[in-house]
């Protein structure tokens, strides 16, 4: 399964450029542009599916161990007082891009989430302090 046009098909074929901070056969972990508080990270398996209405069960499997993974790793890594975890199926359901995916949030006590929303609060840091985000949840996997 494969789709041309998918921003995250073509994120997992390396054709647009990402700040991931872990791969392995089945998935990857990359920054989310948007980063309503510092540790923002998208899981996509690498192969497409639609949602989790599409998705077989190997590979949401591989999916939800490594958002666990990166959850622990992003908490450590940004000294976050907890992790929301956040996965959308259909439009209604406010799926913008529809390739299955889990978000992780890091979450803080008194964070802009709570009083402006997600969309928001986001801001959008540059790919250099993405990229240097991303390796230090990448080191924290190893902790």
């Amino acid at each position: 399964m494969s789709n041309d046009d998918c921003i995250f098909c073509r994120i997992a074929r390396s054709e647009i450029s990402a700040s991931k901070v872990y791969a392995d056969e089945h998935t990857i972990a990359f920054m989310d542009i948007n980063q309503p508080t510092r540790g923002h990270v998208l899981i996509i398996p690498k192969q497409h599916y639609v949602n989790l209405f599409d998705i077989d069960r190997d590979t949401l499997a591989a999916v939800m161990e490594t958002t666990r993974k990166i959850a622990i790793a992003t908490k450590r890594a940004v000294n976050a007082d907890g992790i929301q975890l956040w996965q959308s199926n259909g439009a209604a359901a406010m799926q913008e891009v529809f390739h299955f995916h889990t978000h992780i949030f890091a979450r803080y006590v008194d964070d802009d989430i709570k009083r402006l929303g997600i969309r928001a609060a986001a801001k959008h840091p540059p790919r250099a302090e993405l990229d240097e985000l991303a390796q230090v949840i990448a080191q924290a996997l190893g902790e």
